[in-house]
């Protein structure tokens, strides 16, 4: 957990800065959004399977795949909230932008640990049966 606080650390710091870089640059709540996230998408897969998940079962066909899957539902929660807030008038507020990130952490951490950088094991194991 301590290792993915970390490089969730370094990912939103880079992606944060890339929005309010777009916000500063008159792109507007969503494309700003888009473009923080897309910049630290592929530092965090990078960094979350190389030292975080460091025990999954390297990098199996799939893993990709289920990566961008609890991402893309990880940032469809962020944009829940950022759209929430425009809907009621908060618009281009970055404190707005940190709630989302905050929802789409926890989120995102939930899938890739229980998801996305597990072992063949972990995945096979089948469940327990209570006599």
């Amino acid at each position: 957990m301590l290792r993915f606080g970390t490089v969730g650390l370094l990912n939103t710091a880079l992606g944060y800065a890339v929005i309010l870089a777009g916000l500063a640059l008159g792109f507007g709540d969503i494309p700003a959004n888009a473009t923080g996230y897309a910049a630290g998408l592929v530092l965090g897969f990078f960094l979350n399977r190389q030292w975080t998940f460091t025990g999954a079962d390297g990098f199996r066909p799939g893993t990709a795949l289920r990566y961008g899957s609890v991402f893309l539902v990880s940032y469809g929660i962020n944009l829940a909230v950022v759209i929430a807030a425009r809907s009621v008038g908060i618009i281009e507020s970055p404190p707005v932008h940190l709630a989302g990130i905050c929802v789409y952490s926890v989120v995102f951490y939930l899938g890739s640990a229980h998801f996305v950088f597990v072992t063949d094991g972990a995945r096979r194991q089948p469940a327990s049966r209570t006599p």
